[in-house]
């Protein structure tokens, strides 16, 4: 039986990574199957030394996000278990310092896990970043975030973000309304991340100055896009042909951000996808970042985390029964 302890000397932080009823110690103990005792202001963790280990270093790492004036919430113990031993504490902890921008209502927005921070670094150092992963990953509002950010620098001039309006078992011809109606629902997530960023009546001045654009795909056709900021969400709905049309409207002091999930194609070939096109034939080009999220870096319900994984290995189950067969 191992054991080890460590002293918490703030008692505001000793209650923050308790949680709310104990509820971020009794996940620790039934995931690590440990058993951590506090008396006062000392912790002590006994159990198999590899397990007491990883405990240690979970703690820690919440601690230290507790120091930086965060609350430690459920799905932050989650990540930093499913770390553990893959990870220093102390770069898991690190999410917790700085932040991208504060949202409208003062809200400071950060990366919630490593591939977060690795996206986020990338989009900083490249001209153009590539975000392929599940949904609830971060990809666009993250991208957004940054765009935000780098708006209020003034390192760019506009924020374009655009999609493509691919039906997902709708007919755009059925819907009522102009073309601009009919196209809205498809550019809904990208009006709802800026609107939390910026605020309705922020983002509509913003957008009535020409500062902020968002349209759907076939509109950046003829155009080349100077001093922007370029966000093509849920490019995994483009064909080749339109992912080369959009990357080659590329102009100088802009930046793209290209997110899109290759499990989720609405194209009658996924094959044909320009998003999996892309990502192969653009890959190892200087100035080009190709960051891929996996279901560890869900920040959404704990349940999409689990779902992702289930269909992944249902995915991964399939293609092995049809090579066999083959």
């Amino acid at each position: 039986m191992a054991e080890k302890s460590l002293v918490v000397t703030n008692m505001n932080h000793l209650v923050n990574l308790f949680g709310s009823y104990d509820e971020n110690l009794r996940l620790i103990q039934d995931e690590l199957g440990v058993t951590v005792i506090t008396r006062g202001s000392d912790i002590k963790i006994t159990g198999s030394q590899q397990d007491v280990d990883r405990a240690y270093s979970c703690i820690e790492s919440l601690l230290r996000i507790a120091e930086n004036g965060d609350d430690i919430t459920l799905q932050q113990v989650r990540y930093i278990l499913s770390m553990a031993g893959e990870a220093a504490g102390e770069e898991i902890a690190a999410l917790s310092d700085g932040g991208i921008c504060v949202t409208s209502t003062g809200k400071i927005i950060k990366p919630k896990t490593l591939g977060q921070k690795h996206y986020i670094d990338m989009i900083d150092k490249n001209t153009i970043t590539f975000g392929v992963g599940p949904a609830g990953t971060g990809k666009t509002f993250l991208a957004v975030s940054m765009a935000v950010k780098a708006l209020r620098a003034h390192d760019i001039t506009k924020i374009i973000l655009t999609r493509p309006a691919v039906e997902a078992g709708e007919k755009l011809g059925f819907l009522p309304g102009d073309l601009q109606t009919k196209v809205d629902p498809y550019l809904r997530p990208l009006y709802d991340a800026l609107f939390e960023m910026l605020g309705a009546e922020s983002f509509s001045k913003l957008q009535e100055r020409g500062s902020i654009e968002v349209a759907p795909l076939a509109y950046m056709r003829g155009r080349t896009l100077d001093e922007a900021f370029v966000i093509l969400d849920e490019a995994q709905n483009t064909s080749p042909e339109q992912m080369k049309m959009f990357l080659t409207r590329l102009g100088f002091n802009s930046k793209m951000v290209i997110t899109g999930d290759i499990t989720q194609i609405d194209l009658p070939d996924p094959r044909k996808s320009g998003l999996i096109e892309a990502v192969k034939v653009l890959k190892g080009i200087k100035d080009i970042g190709i960051n891929y999220f996996s279901e560890k870096d869900v920040v959404r319900h704990r349940l999409v985390q689990d779902i992702v994984k289930a269909y992944e290995v249902y995915n991964s189950e399939r293609m092995r029964k049809r090579h066999e067969k083959a």
